[in-house]
């Protein structure tokens, strides 16, 4: 039996995650140069973390390096164990490369074991809802090939769509031009964003206004063929009234519907910022 892993950045909430025998691997930020590590929201406080942000406090997201890594998988192949590890996009980061590393050095070191990573191509819940029903199969008692085979298949039904309030997040993370984030600002244009197929970050239209951006989102349910056997997940970063907001228009539309609301993380929120909010669910496509 192979040992589960994912990553802070699958911003699954730590109470679901402890369901599972399983390791998170935390991703670090820094405020105002002090390193931490996101936890899942078990001891992190994460509305501080956004009125940080809003007082002006500086923020980073940094890579985990091949010697974390190493300090993570070696105690799990020396025990004889193999490794299964269910991760958020590749392309969202450079941190992968230190992984690699540290796999390949392992590799040599315990040949007879083995370590299977798989890409959900996405961040936060969009993650989340991969490797929360990937640990269900864990669970029940599925080998790697059967996981990876399942996160590929599962990947390309998960839809992900966000709206942030501030863009100057956004042009801070390079995601948009400063000429941009300017003329968005003075027109009170939102910026819807999902996630490619390539698991790239994408602008995929812009709303006038925040509470025509939220309509967007909520609208997404209907065009993309919400699947209501899976819980809509709301991410949230310190905004409840707009959460509040969004869940009532999901209730008139979709009252069965098992919806999940949590705050983002730190790591995650470091480039969306406060106020962000978004909508992820399965297509029954």
């Amino acid at each position: 039996m192979s040992k589960f892993f994912c990553d802070s950045n699958s911003e699954l909430w730590y109470t679901r995650f402890d369901e599972f025998d399983a390791t998170c691997i935390k991703m670090p930020y820094t405020v105002n140069g002090i390193e931490a590590f996101y936890d899942l929201g078990r001891e992190t406080d994460n509305r501080k973390f956004f009125d940080e942000m809003r007082g002006g406090a500086t923020v980073k997201t940094q890579a985990l390096n091949q010697h974390d890594y190493m300090g993570y998988f070696e105690p799990v192949l020396k025990s004889g164990e193999d490794i299964i590890y269910v991760h958020f996009s590749r392309a969202m980061s450079g941190t992968f490369d230190s992984m690699e590393k540290a796999i390949a050095e392992l590799k040599e070191k315990y040949p007879e074991r083995k370590i299977t990573t798989v890409d959900t191509k996405n961040i936060s819940m969009g993650t989340g809802m991969v490797v929360y029903y990937a640990l269900k199969k864990h669970a029940e008692g599925a080998t790697d090939d059967e996981i990876v085979k399942f996160v590929e298949s599962f990947r390309e039904k998960i839809k992900v769509y966000f709206t942030v309030d501030d863009l100057v997040y956004l042009k801070r993370g390079g995601r948009l031009s400063a000429f941009k984030a300017a003329m968005g600002t003075i027109f009170n244009i939102k910026p819807i964003i999902s996630t490619s197929a390539e698991g790239k970050l994408v602008n995929i239209l812009n709303a006038k206004g925040r509470k025509k951006a939220i309509h967007t989102l909520v609208n997404y349910l209907e065009s993309g063929k919400v699947d209501l056997n899976y819980p809509i997940s709301i991410m949230n970063a310190d905004t409840d009234a707009d959460t509040a907001l969004t869940i009532d228009m999901i209730r008139e539309k979709y009252p069965q519907a098992d919806i999940w609301q949590q705050l983002v993380g730190p790591v995650v929120g470091c480039h969306c910022g406060p106020d962000t909010i978004g909508m992820i669910f399965v297509s029954a496509e």
